[in-house]
């Protein structure tokens, strides 16, 4: 299975396919917010599930719910202009007597995207996939409503790691039709649902289904992997649409389908409104998410483990590792522990659980279920801003070593929560420049810095100290993930 964006044209193969319908190829993406005071509150709605009971039941129509829900829901146009790099041989001597300057010539190229996205306040604040709006250089963002209206709009928070955007409304009456937020904790499987989007850009389209799975967590779309799964058809241009429940409340926001031919195969996933909530919270507070801070690595649970820790069933998340001084070891959690549940909703593995404590929000703190060495215990654990123990000190390196080109910074924990890195020291890689020798070496974005010539590298300061000094190679060891890599560079 595959992360792939994709033109509707275009086929697939057991793909998991984002729904933009984006018509150039672009590149693809612990959320929180403050939940206190909120905004945007859950709206608190009860009423009895039913089963149809006759034919006469099946003739009823969804036509009153689309009518509460289409109007808030948007085409979502963006157009940018897109400055091609300059040709990497543009000053190679050969090259030039052939080509002369043509290869040093910048070029730009028009770059759009179709995608949909759902009115969430009446002032006209508008939330849509990240990967729709996600463009290389300044975009036009225009929304259009059901009604034929056209505005331009701005965004105001992208965040790549839940694949979501917030934009806003300029212009218009500031009484935009709009939906409120559902609880999506309290959605079951079987609960039908109807999908609202642009599909393929044939139009404002309704279909429905029902909620086919939830906490599905190995769709591999984002950071954060704890998505609604539904049948009601979505296809490419559906990104940023609505999942709307039977009281044209948002459930969730359309973001992929798995698909072997690029359109709907019943299988679709959606972005919880309880997460959507927390990043609309985060944009109306001033633009920034503030992500809670964890300090603990978690391990889903196998049969094998399961075993050897004396659970009935394999389930929870394991906890391997903790940070000092961190929010999880000052709760008690201990490595070899496994959290069960947390604010009373079980727990089935470390997404689910990084889900749970992200939509508690920062500045409450989330009860936590543990299975300690076969005792269960109670414990409390406070959400809390990772913090920046050290000054960032970001660097562009530059000189005649092999990281030139890269831009370097000091890790923290609130650096690494950032970059979704467990390391919370040392010295991490942020970019590379295209062409420049850090890149020719492979290094990448996340890569943290460990070891030259056998010295460790705890800080910016130091690892431009090593590279100034004259050495005939340069043995590095560089960590990627859970692997260490290790090469010798010639001076």
């Amino acid at each position: 299975m595959a992360l792939r964006s994709r033109t509707g044209a275009e086929a697939c193969t057991g793909e998991i396919l984002l729904t933009s319908g984006r018509l150039v190829a672009f590149a693809a993406f612990l959320i929180a917010g403050a939940w206190a005071a909120s905004p945007l509150a859950v709206a608190q709605t009860t009423f009895e599930k039913t089963v149809p009971r006759s034919k006469t039941d099946l003739t009823f129509s969804y036509a009153s719910v689309v009518k509460k829900a289409a109007p808030a829901v948007v085409n979502v146009y963006v157009r940018s202009r897109v400055r091609q790099e300059t040709s990497p041989f543009a000053n190679d001597p050969l090259f030039k007597r052939f080509f002369g300057d043509q290869l040093g010539q910048p070029s730009e190229r028009l770059q759009n995207s179709l995608g949909s996205g759902v009115i969430v306040t009446a002032e006209g604040v508008v939330v849509t996939n990240n990967h729709v709006v996600q463009s290389e250089g300044q975009a036009d963002i225009k929304v259009a409503l059901s009604d034929g209206r056209e505005f331009e709009a701005t965004v105001i928070l992208k965040d790549e790691r839940t694949d979501l955007a917030v934009l806003r409304i300029e212009g218009g009456d500031k009484d935009f039709p709009h939906l409120a937020f559902a609880d999506s904790d309290a959605i079951e499987v079987g609960d039908i649902v109807l999908a609202i989007g642009n599909p393929f850009g044939v139009g404002q389209t309704v279909t429905s289904g029902i909620i086919s799975a939830l906490a599905r967590t190995r769709v591999g779309i984002s950071d954060y992997q704890f998505f609604i799964q539904t049948d009601a058809a979505i296809n490419p241009g559906n990104s940023g649409g609505a999942l709307v429940d039977m009281n044209g409340m948002l459930a969730g926001i359309n973001t992929a389908i798995f698909t072997r031919s690029g359109g709907s195969q019943g299988i679709g996933f959606a972005i919880p409104a309880n997460m959507v909530r927390v990043v609309v919270n985060s944009a109306l507070r001033g633009g920034k998410v503030e992500r809670p801070w964890l300090g603990a690595e978690l391990q889903a649970v196998t049969p094998d483990i399961a075993e050897s820790l004396g659970l009935a069933r394999p389930r929870g998340a394991l906890v391997t590792r903790l940070a000092d001084a961190s929010p999880a070891q000052q709760a008690g959690l201990r490595i070899g522990d496994v959290i069960t549940a947390i604010d009373g909703r079980e727990v089935a593995d470390p997404q689910a659980a990084l889900y749970r404590i992200a939509t508690k929000g920062i500045g409450s703190n989330a009860p936590l279920v543990v299975i300690s060495k076969g005792q269960t215990r109670q414990l409390k654990l406070a959400l809390v801003s990772p913090p920046e123990t050290v000054p960032r000190d970001v660097r562009e390196l530059d000189g005649a070593h092999p990281f030139a080109g890269s831009t370097v910074a000091n890790l923290s924990p609130a650096v690494a929560e950032e970059l979704s890195l467990t390391e919370i020291t040392g010295v991490v890689v942020l970019e590379t420049k295209a062409y420049s020798t850090a890149r020719r070496l492979g290094l990448q974005a996340g890569d943290i810095i460990a070891k030259i010539n056998e010295a460790e590298v705890r800080t910016v300061t130091q690892l431009r100290d090593l590279l100034s000094r004259r050495v005939r190679s340069w043995d590095l060891t560089i960590r990627r993930g859970d692997k260490e890599y290790r090469t010798v560079v010639r001076g």
